[in-house]
């Protein structure tokens, strides 16, 4: 069942002898619960169409779908809401706040929507994430692998229909960057959310189930894999 589509989505920054086209007419289709990666050089585009996706860098043209949803149609107040109620975004560097513990942390985005806390899901998460034991603890009490699991927390904890990760691994060591990415693929199939993830490194994206490459803004490969574990 299709979930995401993405149609003929061009990304032109500047004008004149600056100009410089990031993305350049990529069509995609994504089903529901499937985990992508999306490998790409630097500067390849693969960061903005993720941004595209998630509703935070509008295409010069094109059209995104998510669910159904034409997700450029609203207004900004409205896009604003879909991105806090139906993406998790998840970037290299946390950004979680310092004078905030783990579960203010996790639960900042759905109290800034107003909403109530879901107390089940929060233990559900916190015992996904291992960290039960850290609840009270501040981000400067952490490891950076904790630092981070914080970060997928706080993206979880809307149950977003996509999840979106962009070098999630990238300010970690090896060790710590293959225990985000077993977390993600559990969150992944726990859940049943699709999870799109961006990385310049082969060996990340060859545990995705599938494999986009860009170059030069354009999808170049499209496959489907055995993903490893």
């Amino acid at each position: 069942m299709e979930f995401l589509r993405v149609e003929d989505l061009c990304k032109v920054y500047g004008k004149g002898e600056n100009r410089v086209t990031a993305l350049n007419h990529v069509s995609l289709s994504i089903e529901k619960g499937e985990f992508i990666s999306i490998i790409g050089s630097s500067g390849s585009g693969k960061s903005t169409l993720l941004h595209a996706i998630a509703g935070v860098d509008t295409p010069t043209s094109g059209k995104i779908y998510l669910n159904g949803h034409d997700v450029y149609a609203s207004n900004n107040e409205k896009l604003a809401i879909f991105r806090r109620r139906q993406v998790g975004l998840i970037y290299q560097f946390n950004n979680l706040i310092p004078t905030l513990n783990v579960v203010e942390n996790i639960t900042l985005p759905i109290l800034m929507d107003k909403r109530k806390v879901n107390k089940e899901r929060l233990d559900d998460l916190l015992t996904l994430l291992g960290l039960e034991e850290r609840r009270k603890h501040l981000p400067n009490q952490l490891s950076g692998g904790q630092q981070q699991r914080v970060a997928i927390g706080r993206a979880l904890m809307n149950a977003p229909a996509v999840m979106l990760a962009d070098e999630p691994t990238g300010a970690l060591d090896s060790r710590n960057g293959h225990e985000i990415i077993k977390l993600l693929k559990e969150s992944n199939k726990k859940y049943g959310q699709t999870l799109i993830l961006v990385t310049h490194d082969e060996n990340i994206a060859l545990q995705a189930e599938r494999m986009i490459t860009i170059a030069d803004g354009k999808v170049v490969r499209d496959e489907r894999q055995v993903a490893r574990s």
